[in-house]
């Protein structure tokens, strides 16, 4: 049992961190796709400029949030976050294809005149969990082996702005639900696929904006797209998919 003096001591000290570990783990989660319609989103597809019939790529169906692939551009949230922890479970529902979640979105069309300048967690099949620069920067450890010479590094068009994943086989065969994982924190960005941790950056040249979901030439399906306020990056992915 604690004398008085000893509980006074267990209170200074240990108190906060037992009302950090509680804040961390009742973190409250909300949805930024209400599933009905595209609310709290804009779209911005640069070839509905000027083409007459062209359609919108995003549509709702099933309750879920679905890029049909084209015509080529990108759902933006209208709010700007920071420090959060965002939980996608997507599939390719038909052949396999190419997609991706932009964060720290801000000037539209900065790149090809079609992406947004971000940094970009890739969701292509057989690559998901790759970086890629677009007008923003990132740094990972093993940098020269993942993503090339460092002479041809850049942020623009022309320049080596990929960086490759860390693992090969945490993706689950085309048809089935993927859990990505991301989580933004000051300046870095940690990526999870499935579990594993596929990605982990850090000075990041942003370190909030805009979330987008791309429309990239593959019909990828969503079910969840949550977000949930961090104040720490996890240590692991304590996650998984939905049965």
């Amino acid at each position: 049992m604690f004398n008085k003096i000893q509980f006074a001591k267990f209170i200074f000290y240990f108190l906060p961190a037992i009302v950090l570990l509680s804040k961390v783990s009742t973190a409250q989660s909300y949805s930024l796709f209400n599933g009905q319609n595209l609310q709290g989103w804009h779209v911005d597809v640069p070839v509905n400029d000027t083409a007459k019939n062209s359609i919108n790529p995003f549509i709702v169906r099933n309750k879920m949030l679905v890029s049909i692939g084209t015509p080529q551009g990108h759902l933006i949230t209208d709010s700007v976050y920071k420090n959060y922890r965002l939980t996608v479970e997507y599939r390719f529902p038909g052949k396999p294809g190419n997609s991706g979640i932009l964060v720290h979105c801000s000037t539209p069309r900065a790149l090809y005149k079609m992406f947004p300048k971000s940094l970009e967690v890739q969701m292509e099949h057989d690559n998901a969990g790759d970086f890629w620069c677009i007008v923003e920067n990132i740094k990972v450890k093993n940098m020269k082996a993942r993503r090339g010479p460092q002479k041809d590094w850049g942020i623009t068009e022309g320049k080596l702005r990929r960086i490759k994943n860390l693992t090969d086989s945490s993706e689950k065969k085309v048809g089935e639900w993927n859990l990505l994982t991301i989580e933004c924190y000051k300046n870095s960005v940690r990526v999870w696929l499935n579990g594993d941790m596929v990605n982990d950056g850090f000075d990041c040249s942003a370190s909030s904006g805009q979330i987008a979901l791309q429309a990239e030439g593959s019909e990828v399906e969503c079910r969840k797209f949550e977000i949930s306020t961090i104040i720490r990056l996890s240590k692991s992915g304590q996650y998984r998919t939905a049965d």
